[in-house]
């Protein structure tokens, strides 16, 4: 019997956050549903949250914004539009048929992709081949385990069963939130994504922002877009005793290291004489996100963030 055939179940995944300790872990998954709740709440979604081992489960009518929020949160690494009926063959079955009808034919090839969870009266190899032939006796679709034109995906984890037929991929990373305060000295875009990366390890960013003041305004967007609301300092390069006060602020702000910008791609020589200058002046651990990345490749990622 299917418990329910309305798509408002997405199913989020987490990677390394499993290999942690069990408090630790624990820590980083309530973490990670805080965080999903506060986006869903800005954007207005309707939404109820469910948390189990290794799993996180949301539930929603406005399906299409929340896949478009859960793209964007840090920790996830994939997540899928499901159908959950129960851990019997037969009603898996009836499930994955349902999913499966008008989508291929004897011209389309499947497959099947099981996994398991749990104690149960088959193996995962038994569903595959049950299910997969009571698809081809209906649809008439050949079978096509390494090139398949369609995948349909069957995550048994106990009493209950999670149809669907795509992963769509999150941006990875921790939980924002689980790690330190991350000082980003921002004089470029550059020195904005290098901030991105470590808030993408799940520190949370104070902004030290040193250009044009209208770039303030791009930098609260950029960072709206993730669902983060960094805590933003304006300084002043030129100022008497600006090491001093940088310090100071540091301290104020609780921050547990400082990161910069800058490469050794281009400029490598006046650009080290920079980092031993800052690592001299600043009182905290000095980072560098983006030493050993091309120019090319930092170009890409900026393009491809909207940075620039």
């Amino acid at each position: 019997m299917c418990l329910t055939l309305r798509n408002n179940l997405i199913v989020v995944r987490y990677g390394e956050i499993a290999l942690k300790g069990k408090e630790t872990r624990r820590f980083f998954e309530n973490k990670l549903v805080s965080n999903i709740k506060k986006a869903f709440e800005e954007e207005k979604i309707l939404h109820s949250v469910k948390k189990e081992w290794g799993r996180i489960f949301v539930y929603t009518n406005e399906t299409i914004p929340a896949l478009n929020v859960l793209k964007k949160i840090f920790g996830i690494t994939s997540f899928s539009p499901a159908v959950k009926t129960e851990s019997s063959i037969e009603a898996i079955s009836k499930t994955a048929l349902r999913l499966s009808i008008g989508k291929i034919n004897k011209k389309t090839s499947f497959a099947l992709r099981v996994t398991r969870t749990g104690s149960h009266s088959f193996t995962s190899q038994d569903v595959a081949i049950l299910v997969g032939e009571d698809i081809v006796k209906k649809t008439h679709a050949p079978v096509d385990l390494n090139n398949p034109d369609f995948e349909l995906f069957l995550e048994i984890r106990d009493h209950l069963t999670y149809v669907f037929t795509e992963k769509i991929p999150g941006p990875g990373g921790l939980p924002v939130g689980t790690q330190g305060n991350i000082a980003v000295f921002v004089d470029s875009d550059r020195s904005l994504l290098a901030g991105w990366y470590l808030v993408k390890r799940g520190c949370n960013p104070v902004l030290f922002i040193v250009s044009d003041r209208c770039y303030i305004k791009k930098i609260r967007d950029f960072f709206e877009k993730w669902y983060i609301e960094p805590d933003i300092c304006i300084m002043d390069v030129n100022e008497k005793n600006f090491y001093e006060n940088l310090n100071k602020k540091l301290f104020e702000k609780k921050a547990d290291a400082f990161s910069t910008g800058h490469t050794l791609y281009e400029k490598s020589e006046r650009n080290l004489l920079k980092i031993k200058k800052l690592k001299r002046n600043i009182n905290l651990p000095v980072l560098h996100p983006l030493i050993a990345t091309s120019s090319e490749k930092i170009k890409e990622k900026l393009w491809e963030l909207g940075i620039r």
